[in-house]
């Protein structure tokens, strides 16, 4: 009898592991209210077996051990059986050294109200607010709970998850559970961090007793392992390393309350340690893990296992700098977002590592300036961009979760690493910075003198990021998305290859909508993360992706970099991506972005193939930016205050054209209005279209060659305005070319001629360039770019591999070039 039981059991066990296996790694496949079409399919045992096939031992009996342990936790539930041991006398009390000290506690407390006293009456305000059970969540505010907090509930859609073991709830089930973010966000408790500091600051007896009043009844409302507050590892770390906050931030902590606060602990450090995301979700949510695991570890020695959890959460983190972080600094996720948020994470271990005597190694700092770095470099306009998914996590203040908020690490970069460059980019002093580095960290801030480094182009070749960026007239910024959609099944990536993103002096003007919702009753997720919501091309109605369950991408396109040019006073990028391939008559999207600087972009978009076509073409403007004024071929944009951006088509580019309402989410569930230019056309390939982006005060209009217009070889197109003619020659293959009084073998040639008798010129992948005849610049071999550029009275010139110039005659081309 005993041996069929233990049968059963292992039957029914495997099964659900089974089960749990059978979606690429996110756990059981969920049940989302998507569209119908998005539910995932029954697996085969054939698929199983497949499945099943791909696992290492290491993944089968891990996720084998954690069935198991699911169930006996449970069972124990039911017998009534603490899950927790007894703690040895005096283990109750932290014995580590957390941020600061309590000197510098108050310390902390009088810069904040001296230095940051918008900071203070913030605190206090939103203090007051939770105290009413009003939430700000994500992007949701003023969240009423009424008088009992319901803590599995989502108050906006009115459902409350099922009290059921947590692994038993379909979390992704909205029709279940509700947004499955806006429960977990208020259950990471770091609102009971914002009370503790309002006590900090008032000293006020309201903010305590709610803050320990609101502790007492979740305890009571989420027993282990019962709710939705107990399925996802990473809210469990958050959770408990706001309890740490806590528990550190207030004066004199209640000796009546240790007890119970070191035992939450260890319950969370047990189940964190259980149910580790090693194969689940190997990214953000195991980094998340491992820093909660080894700050409680590291904060509470004397607990049993604190060893063994400060250990296994130090080493999460190393693996993590070393596994999560490519080469160029640029977190694998493919989102702005995700890389501020694992950066927050390594930033807050590595201070807490240090303030515990623990080594660093050399390439944990390494990894983290290089984050600093790449964030500095994606936001040298102003602002930084906004790729892939916007989760709403922030380890300290979870309100910090605008765009505007992104470049927060780079204050407490400055002040930990002594970096004058990170402080000219930061926002200036934050409060985060303070909290972590305390009183000393905010004096070594101040001493920096904030040198602004140069505004430069820049590849982040790693990650597939290409930055075009100038100071003059004022600091603008270009970046394309030319990487990787992501990692794995890029569950946090968007169908945006080739986008791009567009800033000037600290505004966003072309930008990504955002992420708004993960799961709905409609087709958000989809369409926020499709490939209409993006400055890219489209073809047929599709995405370059194809879309899964919300955080599963089923096919992703391969996306490749051509050329990279970089010049004195300009950048060429040339990319592909292959998410058309996949279409019965295969279509190949090239897209061409020219930067000559401190005038225009040029954006050149060309989609191969064979047959007739739906192409699509969109420029997405970010909130704010309106007050359209539209005129034949050419459209700008004005900000609520700002200079306006030109948009330029080609005239008679036969496309169709219209300016729509649109939306974008510059958070979480927020939205707000946005314009949006559409352009669009059926026609057989191949077929191109051409955009002009540029201030408002650079005017004029853009024609293509006609002599090009039904060539295989090359297209030329010519801007003129101002004073000014730019012509644009953009080679598609291989060997000579010809037109008009020129002749070469250059892949790209640009040439600019300007009343004042300053003349222009560049080429990037050549070998000689003629003029009426006439032999002007002449290589040994192709050279990557050339550039030369002269007034009546001088010249200059400036090249890729200036040892192999082997001709050099350049008189004034065009006498009277303007008319």
């Amino acid at each position: 009898m005993e041996n069929e039981i233990i049968l059963a059991t292992f039957a029914v066990t495997f099964l659900r592991f089974a089960q749990a296996v059978f979606s690429n790694g996110r756990g059981p496949p969920p049940r989302t209210a998507i569209t119908k079409n998005d539910m995932p399919p029954k697996r085969t045992w054939g698929e199983i077996g497949t499945r099943l096939a791909t696992m290492s031992w290491d993944e089968i009996r891990t996720r084998g051990l954690q069935e198991i342990r699911k169930r006996l936790d449970t069972s124990a539930y039911r017998l009534g059986i603490d899950p927790c041991p007894v703690l040895p006398r005096g283990a109750a009390q932290p014995t580590g050294n957390f941020f600061f000290s309590t000197d510098e506690r108050s310390q902390i407390i009088a810069l904040l109200r001296h230095r940051l006293p918008h900071v203070n009456a913030d605190i206090i305000r939103r203090a007051e607010q939770i105290c009413e059970h009003r939430f700000d969540l994500l992007g949701y505010r003023n969240i009423q709970h009424g008088q009992e907090i319901d803590w599995h509930l989502d108050p906006i859609r009115g459902k409350s998850a099922p009290r059921n073991p947590w692994y038993q709830i379909a979390f992704l089930d909205i029709n279940q559970v509700g947004d499955h973010k806006l429960i977990w966000e208020l259950n990471r408790h770091q609102h009971l961090v914002t009370l503790g500091k309002a006590y900090c600051l008032t000293e006020e007896e309201r903010f305590l007793s709610e803050l320990f009043r609101e502790w007492r009844h979740w305890q009571r409302e989420n027993p282990y392992p019962i709710g939705i507050n107990w399925a996802s590892s990473l809210e469990v770390a958050f959770r408990a390393l706001s309890w740490l906050w806590v528990r550190f931030l207030l004066p004199s902590f209640p000796e009546a309350c240790e007890p119970d606060w070191s035992r939450a602990l260890m319950l969370s450090a047990r189940h964190i340690e259980d149910y580790l995301s090693t194969y689940f979700a190997p990214n953000t949510h195991l980094l998340g893990e491992g820093v909660a695991l080894f700050a409680i570890g590291t904060l509470y020695p004397q607990l049993p296992s604190a060893s063994r959890w400060k250990e296994r959460g130090w080493q999460i983190v190393l693996r993590g700098a070393e596994r999560q972080v490519r080469s160029d600094g640029v977190h694998i996720e493919q989102s702005t977002y995700y890389h501020v948020y694992a950066l927050d994470l390594f930033l807050h271990a590595r201070i807490l590592a240090a303030r515990n005597n623990i080594q660093i190694p050399s390439a944990l700092d390494e990894k983290i300036q290089k984050m600093l770095d790449a964030l500095r470099m994606m936001a040298q306009a102003g602002c930084a961009p906004r790729f892939g998914d916007d989760d709403g996590g922030r380890v300290l203040d979870p309100l910090r979760n605008r765009p505007k908020h992104m470049l927060d690490p780079l204050s407490t970069g400055a002040a930990l690493y002594g970096r004058a460059d990170l402080k000219a980019a930061s926002p200036g002093l934050t409060e985060e910075t303070l909290w972590l580095l305390g009183p000393k960290g905010v004096a070594r801030f101040d001493e920096l003198v904030a040198a602004v480094p140069a505004i430069e182009s820049v590849a982040l070749q790693a990650s597939g990021l290409y930055i075009m960026a100038s100071s003059e007239p004022f600091p603008r910024r270009l970046i394309i998305d030319a990487g990787p959609q992501g990692t794995g099944n890029s569950g946090h990536g968007h169908a945006d290859a080739l986008s791009i993103q567009i800033s000037f002096n600290g505004r966003d003007w072309l930008t990504d909508p955002g992420t708004f919702c993960y799961v709905s009753r409609t087709n958000e997720r989809n369409l926020f993360r499709g490939t209409a919501a993006h400055n890219t091309l489209q073809v047929d109605d599709r995405d370059q992706a194809v879309a899964g369950t919300p955080f599963v991408w089923t096919a992703q396109p391969e996306v490749s970099v051509e050329r990279w040019s970089k010049g004195k006073t300009f950048d060429l990028f040339l990319g592909k991506h292959t998410g058309y391939c996949r279409l019965p008559d295969s279509v190949l999207h090239r897209r061409w972005v020219f930067n000559l600087r401190s005038r225009f972009w040029l954006v050149r978009d060309v989609a191969e193939g064979t047959g007739e076509h739906k192409l699509d073409l969109f420029w997405h403007f970010a909130a704010r930016v309106d007050d359209p004024q539209i005129g034949e071929n050419a459209a700008s944009f004005k900000p609520v205050d700002g200079d306006r951006l030109l948009l330029l088509t080609s005239e008679e580019h036969g496309w169709s054209e219209k300016m729509r309402a649109d939306r974008v989410s510059p958070c979480y569930g927020n939205e707000e209005p946005s314009l949006t230019a559409h352009f669009s056309t059926r026609k057989r390939l191949p077929a191109e279209f051409v955009t002009l982006i540029a201030p408002a005060s650079v005017t004029g209009k853009l024609t293509q060659w006609e002599e090009t217009r039904n060539q295989a070889i090359i297209r030329a197109y010519r801007f003129c305005g101002g004073g000014e003619r730019h012509d644009m020659v953009f080679g598609d293959q291989d060997g000579f070319w010809r037109l008009g009084p020129w002749m070469g073998d250059a892949r790209f040639m640009y040439s600019g001629f300007s009343r004042s008798g300053r003349q222009h010129l560049i080429f990037c992948a050549g070998s000689f360039l003629e003029f009426d005849g006439n032999r002007i610049v002449s290589f040994k071999h192709q050279v990557e770019w050339f550039e030369w550029s002269s007034t009546r009275a001088a010249g200059e010139f400036n090249c890729s591999d200036a040892s192999a110039l082997t001709q050099l005659h350049l008189p004034i081309l065009v006498p009277n070039p303007v008319d």
